[in-house]
């Protein structure tokens, strides 16, 4: 895949970083394949019981390099670095899955992806989110003149293909999109009080947004506090620029400027139409976010 001159976005505020990230996505998505398919695979556990690979921290080491080294003014962190905490005070931070979905990396499914995002003043502005098997390449970045665009690569063409969230606005005709590995009782009973019967599971949290963003999904909730800056800020910009709203399950806008890494009251994501009646339909099964 070409970058600069056949794909969308490089003329705009953020050309520069927006060439960097898809470039290192594309680099680490390389060495995450390669050690898929090596004896080189194995994994160990982390805090929380969640699993870590060589091609974690290989990843992670080359996006983290290479940002530092051709923006080397900005903070950047990644699920496999320490959080110094420098990042509430710095204008410009970067936020990086080296493997978002390892533990779909690990069973052999497609569902993983590398993911890049940018913040600048606390707010998602840029997101690469790159799946290596496909070859599928999404982001999302100022336009030269105007607010941002969301794209993907290839589309249906072959060529880049802009990215809208559906026009769905009925809960019952809403197509949800869960987690392979953490799919709980919960779910079930999300999609009995929405009336949902269309369900897709996947690991990526960025491959989810990214599913919403490009209209072929219309929700994701997630009920637990497990995710963090990193599974957000990438998709999270993907997703506003297509026209789809990440909150918490409170509706509250997820937050970059606190210590707390973590996502504490779960994740709602949807293509805006449905997510005000979702979010008060759902308040009996959070009652803590209320």
């Amino acid at each position: 895949m070409s970058l600069p001159g056949l794909l969308p976005g490089f003329d705009g505020a953020l050309g520069r970083e927006l060439e960097v990230a898809m470039r290192l996505a594309r680099e680490a998505g390389v060495i995450v394949l390669e050690v898929r398919s090596s004896a080189e695979l194995s994994v160990e556990l982390k805090a929380g019981d969640e699993p870590v690979t060589i091609a974690d921290k290989r990843s992670s080491e080359l996006v983290m390099r290479g940002l530092k080294a051709a923006f080397p003014d900005d903070v950047v962190i990644s699920e496999e670095s320490d959080d110094d905490l420098a990042r509430l005070t710095a204008k410009r931070v970067w936020y990086i899955d080296p493997i978002d979905g390892t533990k779909d990396f690990i069973a052999g499914r497609p569902g993983f992806a590398v993911m890049i995002g940018l913040t600048i003043d606390h707010q998602p502005a840029l997101g690469v989110v790159y799946q290596p098997l496909g070859d599928r390449m999404y982001w999302a970045a100022p336009e030269a003149a105007g607010p941002s665009a969301a794209w993907a690569f290839p589309g249906p063409d072959g060529g880049a293909m802009r990215m809208s969230v559906s026009d769905v606005r009925d809960t019952t005709q809403v197509r949800l999109v869960a987690s392979a590995s953490h799919r709980t009782q919960t779910i079930d009973e999300i999609k009995s009080a929405l009336g949902i019967a269309n369900e897709l599971n996947i690991g990526s949290v960025g491959l989810k947004l990214a599913l919403i963003s490009i209209g072929e999904r219309d929700l994701y909730v997630n009920p637990s506090a497990k995710s963090k800056l990193w599974d957000t800020c990438a998709p999270q910009a993907i997703l506003d620029a297509a026209g789809g709203v990440l909150t918490d399950a409170r509706g509250n806008p997820v937050r970059y400027d606190t210590p707390d890494l973590h996502c504490r009251n779960g994740l709602v994501a949807s293509n805006r139409h449905v997510h005000a009646e979702v979010l008060a339909r759902l308040a009996h099964l959070f009652p803590a976010a209320r």
